[in-house]
Order: structure tokens, then C-alpha cells, then sequence
């Protein structure tokens, strides 16, 4: 919720948007907690719930979802699961492949930035063997946000979120790691361990030409192999695991006739 204002107002005109902290991070995040649980089972639960109340509410029988890195993931089980709730789903920053195959691609990325800049440091770290790429490492070589070598661009657009207090901004991060840290994962198929092959919604990936956080080459092979009444595939050209807010983008994909109507 916190970056959705600087980018979704066109989206405003047409939607009914509604952004979602998803328990314990963001909003949702409470540093007086003990021991929190998390599990996927439970937010797959909070987001029916959430979908629900949607439906009630705005007196809608289906409604699009749309999630963005952990939340494309959380997004394919949720459709899976209830297919009559959504009448499609776009992944965003879509997770796919395997941890060793986004292994590989970051030290891709990571070798041609040390060709480029001879970094004797870099060249060093190549030399090993089980040389792991850090999201700092992403930030920096600009597979996170294009153009950008620091995460300096989306703090500054998160201080200033109108939904936010500063607190409520500074403990974004408090609120990531402590899911990420508890996080128990108890639905089939895991992040990074496996696909889910087939949904019964119409599934459109959006995707940064330049994402090694979760890797868009990955997720536009995912997405031929996935089966679903309807897909198509959207990149931003000149953008990574972020978008940039001027980033043209361009269409590719099999469309079928009903998509163009």
C-alpha cells in the first residue's frame, strides 16, 4: 500500500481499488506481537475472507486480483482455490521457476556487471562456488529498480504515502522480515519448489523487462506452460523487480479473440 499512490490513480478511474496489507506487514504490522504465527494456509484464508466482504460489498459476483511478488504466488493458490471468486488474475514481479534456476540468472546478472566495471571485488565473489546474489547486490546492479542503484527511490515514495504515518512507513521493512521470518509454509507447491499447471481464470502477467528479483524470463516461460482459459503477457520495457512511473511498456503473448473485445 504504501508505493500503490504514486502509481495506481489511473487505474482509479476505472476501478475500484483496494490495497491490502496482508497480516502482519505494512499497516497490518504490530511490533507488540509475541511470537506471531504465520502460515499460508491462514492468509490464503484472509484473502477469501477479504474477497468475500469485496463481493458483498460492492455487489460484485467476480472481481480481478492482482499481486505483486510473494503476493503472485499467494495470488495463484488463492484462484486455484476459488475460481468462481475472481474473474482474472495479473501477477506482478511473478514468482516462478526454481531457487536454483533465479540462482543461476542473478550470477549472470551479477558476472556481466563485473565484466563491465572490472570490480576486483565482484570478480572475487564470482570465484565462488556457492556465491549467493543479495538483494543489496540486486539494488545496486539495478535488477530491482532500472536505472536505480539504491533503494533510496522507493523510501522516498513510501514517506510520503498519504495512508501512512511515519511509523507506519518505517517499520514496512520490521513488518517484511518478521513474515518472511515466521512465515510457515503448509500448502503445496512452495515458492521457488514447484508449479501450480492449471487454473480456470484468465491469468495476465505483467512483468520488468530487467527483474532478477523474480526473474521475468522465468515467469513468461511459466506462463506458456501454465494451462487457463485465457493468458496474456505485458512488459514494462524499461523497468525491473519495480516499475518506473514512465516506463513504456509493450504486448506480447497468445491473445485469444474474446481478450481484444
Amino acid at each position: 500500500m504504501f508505493l500503490a499512490h504514486a502509481f495506481q490513480s489511473g487505474l482509479e478511474r476505472d476501478f475500484v481499488v483496494v490495497q491490502w496489507d496482508r497480516r502482519g506487514a505494512g499497516k497490518s504490522f504490530d511490533a507488540r506481537l509475541q511470537t506471531p504465527v504465520f502460515s499460508v494456509s491462514q492468509t490464503l484464508e484472509d484473502t477469501w475472507e477479504l474477497t468475500r466482504r469485496l463481493r458483498a460489498r460492492f455487489a460484485q459476483q467476480r472481481i480481478y486480483l492482482v499481486g505483486h511478488s510473494w503476493g503472485s504466488y499467494l495470488g495463484l493458490l488463492a484462484i486455484r482455490g476459488h475460481p468462481e471468486y475472481y474473474r482474472a488474475f495479473i501477477g506482478t514481479g511473478q514468482l516462478a521457476g526454481t531457487r536454483e534456476q533465479i540462482r543461476a540468472l542473478r550470477r549472470e546478472l551479477l558476472s556481466r556487471a563485473a565484466n563491465r566495471s572490472r570490480d576486483p571485488k565482484l570478480l572475487a565473489r564470482l570465484a565462488s562456488p556457492n556465491l549467493d546474489v543479495s538483494e543489496d547486490d540486486l539494488f545496486r546492479l539495478g535488477g530491482e529498480l532500472h536505472r536505480s542503484r539504491s533503494y533510496w527511490p522507493i523510501l522516498r515514495t513510501g514517506l510520503v504515502a498519504p495512508e501512512y504515518t511515519l511509523r507506519d512507513a518505517l517499520n514496512v521493512k520490521r513488518g517484511a522480515d518478521l513474515v518472511a521470518r515466521e512465515m510457515k509454509y503448509d500448502v503445496a507447491p512452495t515458492p521457488l519448489g514447484g508449479e501450480i499447471p492449471k487454473v480456470n481464470v484468465p491469468v495476465f502477467f505483467f512483468v520488468g523487462r530487467h527483474d532478477f528479483n523474480t526473474s521475468s524470463q522465468l515467469a513468461s516461460e511459466y506462463l506458456e506452460r501454465l494451462e487457463t482459459p485465457l493468458k496474456g503477457l505485458v512488459w514494462f520495457e524499461h523497468s525491473a523487480h519495480f516499475r518506473s512511473s514512465r516506463s513504456p511498456i509493450s504486448f506480447t503473448g497468445r491473445w485469444s479473440k474474446s481478450s481484444r473485445r
